[in-house]
């Protein structure tokens, strides 16, 4: 059983659904506390609308998005570690909502959503180890900057 992470920062809407397909996701999880998006195809209707049609199912769960209070902060001080001390201390409260992602993760294969590309730096990461710990899934991060996905232009700017 592995619980998948794909943030769609810098994907458009048919490029994220090849790398779902290309993972064999059934179930996309959002976990943006506020399902909107500036980009076309990633706020919550739509998004919900494209996955379906699919054939995916499109879950959002609300509680294991990162408080605005945190996310503001965040953006004020650009503090990673207390971001994520923040967030951590926030999921320590949602065992319900890590219960039930992780039954999904049992019955599904799922991948939680967010915006931001890199995980490393996603409350998603730190969602998915939550989901480990709770049930022993594994952890797989979906990233769309491989060299099978990086354009001629990002391989220039990567090795000048």
């Amino acid at each position: 059983m592995t619980v998948y992470t794909i943030g769609y920062e810098g994907l458009d809407i048919d490029a994220f659904m090849s790398l779902l397909a290309e993972h064999g996701i059934d179930t996309v999880v959002d976990i943006r506390e506020l399902p909107l998006s500036r980009k076309p195809g990633f706020s919550k209707k739509a998004l919900a609308s494209v996955l379906n049609l699919s054939g995916l199912e499109y879950v959002h769960m609300v509680d294991l998005g990162c408080p605005k209070s945190v996310r503001d902060r965040y953006r004020e001080d650009g503090n990673w570690k207390r971001y994520t001390d923040g967030f951590l201390k926030y999921l320590k409260t949602q065992e319900a909502a890590i219960a039930k992602l992780s039954e999904l993760v049992n019955s599904s294969t799922c991948a939680l959503l967010c915006y931001e590309a890199d995980f490393n730096f996603c409350h998603r990461s730190m969602v998915a180890s939550a989901v480990r710990d709770y049930c022993g899934a594994n952890i797989q991060h979906i990233k769309a900057a491989d060299a099978r996905t990086a354009s001629p232009a990002s391989l220039r700017l990567a090795f000048a």
